[in-house]
């Protein structure tokens, strides 16, 4: 499986900044907008990167799951990346990225836990 790097992290804190920035009528907001837009990007590309090939039984389940997880999260992704640019209510597109951030940073952190849980299934631990 490969993990969501420190590279995901700093995609996810760049995006979730981009979306605190000021959100002010004609030039401000576009670029708010489209630096916005960017960021989804960089978020876009790491959580395409990922993929789960656990061989053991339980941890290939766990690994489904976040892969359909993931595929999830991407579409949201995909459905607000239009909204951004386009939306004339803002507020309610940034609040929703918001979310959609919150989500996958425990998408993230999930994938961590199944990288650890394989790990220590390899190693024989907490026997």
């Amino acid at each position: 499986m490969t993990t969501m790097t420190a590279g995901m992290t700093t995609a996810l804190r760049a995006l979730d900044a981009a979306l605190d920035a000021p959100r002010l009528e004609g030039v401000l907001l576009g670029n708010w907008r489209w630096v916005v837009r960017q960021r989804m990007g960089t978020v876009r590309d790491d959580l395409i990167e990922f993929t789960s090939t656990p061989d053991d039984g339980w941890l290939a389940a766990r690994g489904g799951t976040a892969f359909r997880e993931r595929n999830s999260l991407l579409g949201r992704l995909g459905a607000l990346g239009p909204a951004v640019l386009e939306s004339p209510d803002v507020e309610q597109v940034r609040l929703e990225l918001k979310r959609l951030v919150t989500d996958i940073g425990r998408h993230v952190q999930r994938l961590n836990d199944i990288a650890y849980d394989e790990v220590e299934l390899e190693l024989g631990g907490s026997e």
